[in-house]
């Protein structure tokens, strides 16, 4: 088991770690939508917080030394899930092509008052 750490993503505040990959499988901690220096929101709307949060997992999966494509599931926790329909777009468009598995849930409240909190597995493809 190894601990992953990047500063292009959020340090943890908790007694967690921004990911850890064990054999071929990286498991990366829930991400929030602050930008890794400044350590503050990256923005009010859903839109620039769904793409801040990918953008922190998509940091962290690389410092594994993988790609967005071998991210294989998401899960999303959102605050109001009436914003479905604009983080699915932003995700859509993050991913492309690529379709990892995903759940996608409503939930009270969420870390320093954030509207989404994603978190990722990812898988080393084989040799």
């Amino acid at each position: 088991m190894k601990t992953i750490t990047t500063d292009r993503a959020p340090a943890a505040v908790g007694a967690y770690s921004q990911g850890v990959l064990t054999k071929d499988t990286l498991y990366v901690s829930g991400q929030i939508p602050f930008e890794p220096v400044s350590m503050t929101l990256a923005g009010p709307d859903i839109a620039t917080q769904t793409r801040q949060a990918l953008d922190n997992i998509l940091a962290i999966v690389e410092a594994a030394g993988l790609k967005k494509t071998d991210i294989v599931r998401c899960g999303i926790f959102m605050t109001h899930l009436a914003d479905f329909d604009v983080m699915n777009q932003v995700y859509a468009d993050f991913f492309g092509s690529h379709r990892p598995a995903r759940a996608a849930v409503e939930v009270r409240g969420l870390p320093k008052n954030v509207q989404i909190e994603i978190d990722a597995i990812a898988v080393k493809p084989s040799p």
